[in-house]
C-alpha cells in the first residue's frame, strides 16, 4: 500500500506538471533544465533527495499567486518525490483570493505577488493566535510585455507610451509615439487591442507600480491589484491574458515571462534610459530585483522595488512573489510541512529550480534572512 500511495502521490504532482509547469519547461527547451526541476520520467531529482521532511505529513493546502504557479509546481513534485507521505496542494488563482484565503484559515500558506497591506496584517491576526501574516521573497521574475502585432518582429517602449497605450489613449500602433522609438520599423496602423487582468491581480498592481514611478504624469492612477484605466479587454489569469494576445492581431498585455516563452509570444524590449533597450529574461529581472532593500520590519521581509532604474541590462517590470504565513500561530497539524516545504524552496536546491526554468531567485543575501524566518515560525 505504502508503494501504491507514492506511486499516487507521483502520478499527482507529475499530471500538474504536465499541465503548466510544462510552461517553463517548454519555454527554457534545454535537456539541462531537468537537472535540478524534475525530470520528465517523475523520477526524483538529485536535488528533491536532498530535502528535509522533518515531521511533514497529511496534505498541506495553499494558493494565490498564478505569476508562481509554474515554480511551484516543479517544487511540488520534487518535495512529493522525497516525502511521499504529504500532498502538497497549490491552487493557482490569483494574489487577491490567496490573501482572502490565507486570512479565512483554509490554507496553510499563500502566493502573493505584492505584500500584504496594514489591513489585511490586521485581518491575519484572527487567524495567526498570538501573531499576525508575514511575507516572505520567494520568487522573482520579469513581467513580459507581450504583443502581436503583423509584420512586426522587435518593438521597443518606455513607460510614458506603455502608460497611454493601457490608459486607452494611443490607439494605433503607427501612433508617433511608438514610431519614434523604433525608427526603421515598418508599423501598420491596426488598432491597438490591450489585454488586461479581470481579477484582483498582483501582477497588475506591480505593472502599476512601475508605471506610476517611471511615468507618473502619464500614469495617474496608484498602485492597486484591481485593473485601473478605462478601455481595454480583460481576461482571467496570466494564461487568460497572454492567450489573447497570442491570438488576436494588434494585441499586447502582460504576464510572466514563462507564459510568453511557451507560447512563443513576442515581447517588448524597455527603453529604461540606459544605453540599450532592455528584454525581459531571468538575468535583466535578476539585475534589478538585486537593489531591492527590505522594507519589512522584524519577520516582515517585504521588498521594496526600483521601479525606475537605469542600470545597463536591468529590466524594471519586476514582481517578486511572497509566500505568506503566520509569524506565530500557525495550525500545529500544518505547521511541519509548511517549514520543510518552504526551506526546500528557500534551499539553494530550490532557488536553483527557478534560475534553470526562467524565473530570478532572490538574492543570497536576502535569502538568508528568509531561511532564518521560516526556522523561527511556530
Amino acid at each position: 500500500m505504502k508503494l501504491q500511495r507514492k506511486n499516487m502521490l507521483r502520478a499527482s504532482a507529475l499530471g500538474a506538471l504536465v499541465v503548466s509547469g510544462a510552461l517553463v519547461l517548454t519555454a527554457c527547451g534545454s535537456d539541462n533544465n531537468t537537472k535540478d526541476g524534475g525530470s520528465a520520467s517523475g523520477k526524483p531529482s538529485a536535488a528533491a533527495g536532498d530535502i528535509k521532511c522533518d515531521g511533514a505529513k497529511g496534505k498541506l493546502l495553499a494558493s494565490g499567486s498564478s505569476a508562481q504557479k509554474n515554480a511551484v509546481d516543479l517544487w511540488v513534485k520534487n518535495y512529493m518525490a522525497a516525502c511521499p507521505g504529504v500532498e502538497v496542494n497549490y491552487k493557482s488563482s490569483s494574489s487577491g483570493e490567496g490573501i482572502v484565503a490565507f486570512n479565512q484559515g483554509t490554507v496553510g500558506f499563500a502566493g502573493s505577488d505584492s505584500a500584504l497591506k496594514p489591513d489585511a496584517v490586521e485581518e491575519s491576526k484572527k487567524v495567526c493566535t498570538g501573531g499576525q501574516g508575514i511575507n516572505l521573497p520567494m520568487v522573482g521574475g520579469p513581467i513580459a510585455i507581450g504583443f502581436n502585432v503583423a509584420g512586426v518582429d522587435k518593438l521597443t517602449l518606455d513607460a510614458p507610451t506603455l502608460a497611454n497605450i493601457f490608459n486607452d489613449k494611443i490607439k494605433k500602433w503607427d501612433d508617433e509615439a511608438i514610431k519614434k522609438l523604433n525608427p526603421g520599423v515598418t508599423l501598420p496602423s491596426t488598432p491597438i487591442q490591450a489585454f488586461h487582468r479581470s481579477e484582483d491581480s498582483g501582477t497588475t498592481e506591480n505593472l502599476g507600480k512601475y508605471l506610476k514611478a517611471a511615468a507618473p504624469e502619464a500614469w495617474t492612477y496608484e498602485p492597486a491589484k484591481k485593473w485601473p484605466a478605462p478601455g481595454g479587454q480583460a481576461a482571467s489569469g496570466s494564461a487568460g491574458v497572454a492567450s489573447q494576445v497570442k491570438t488576436v492581431d494588434g494585441a499586447i498585455g502582460y504576464f510572466e515571462l514563462s507564459y510568453a516563452s511557451a507560447q512563443s509570444i513576442k515581447t517588448v524590449d524597455v527603453n529604461t534610459g540606459a544605453a540599450a533597450p532592455v528584454k525581459a529574461s531571468a538575468d535583466s529581472a535578476s539585475k534589478a530585483i538585486a537593489a531591492a532593500k527590505i522594507a519589512g520590519t522584524g519577520s516582515d521581509l517585504a521588498l521594496k522595488l526600483d521601479y525606475t532604474t537605469k542600470a545597463e541590462g536591468a529590466y524594471p517590470i519586476v514582481l517578486v512573489t511572497y509566500e505568506i504565513v503566520c509569524d506565530k500561530g500557525n495550525k500545529a497539524e500544518t505547521l511541519p510541512t509548511v517549514k520543510s516545504f518552504l526551506n526546500y524552496t528557500a534551499s539553494d536546491a530550490g532557488q536553483k529550480v527557478l534560475s534553470d526554468n526562467g524565473y530570478a531567485p532572490i538574492p543570497a543575501e536576502i535569502n538568508t534572512k528568509v531561511r532564518e524566518v521560516i526556522n523561527s515560525l511556530s
